[in-house]
């Protein structure tokens, strides 16, 4: 592993490891989020598979649709700024691989249209604005460098729960 990537896995773990309050991750307005990959077939086609393999979702109004050709049904709808969906491993229980989703929208930017992609070296979340970086495959989405890091703001990515079902798939939303 590079020692960027070292760093940023001992920040997050030092923000963990601080407690609940330490981190920020409501900045970002609470907002309906249901995608349903509920079966094997939707799953293998849309979902994620393999340490960092990522996707986004983005169906909202005046916006792209993201990803091209999935099939949103009634009742769709992916946050804020749209769902980062990425294989990652359980933040609590670091042996457990996993798919994991987050609000696209950087809340230090705190703009719908405003969001962080993955940059495919360290599999982290960058901001295109104000450059922050997220650990999302082993962090809880917590700050790792840039403004969401800066001064006592600590501020992270919006999390959402993936739920596997018994189909084979899982479901997407902002139940806990």
């Amino acid at each position: 592993m590079s020692g960027r990537r070292l760093s940023a896995m001992a920040a997050a773990a030092l923000l963990l490891l601080g407690g609940c309050e330490t981190v920020n991750d409501t900045r970002i307005p609470a907002m309906p989020v249901y995608i349903d990959l509920s079966n094997q077939g939707m799953w293998n086609s849309y979902g994620v598979s393999g340490f960092g393999s990522f996707r986004y979702f983005v169906c909202q109004t005046g916006s792209a649709i993201e990803p091209a050709g999935f099939p949103y049904k009634d009742g769709a709808a992916t946050g804020y700024g749209g769902v980062l969906l990425i294989e990652g491993m359980d933040p609590f229980e670091l042996q457990t691989s996993m798919p994991l989703a987050y609000d696209l929208s950087c809340p230090v930017e705190k703009s719908p249209t405003i969001r962080v992609a993955i940059d495919p070296e360290t599999f982290e979340a960058v901001c295109p604005v104000c450059e922050s970086h997220y650990d999302v495959t082993m962090g809880a989405g917590a700050p790792t460098a840039g403004a969401a890091l800066a001064g006592e703001r600590q501020y992270g990515l919006r999390r959402y729960t993936v739920h596997p079902t018994t189909l084979g798939g899982y479901i997407i939303n902002d139940y806990k």
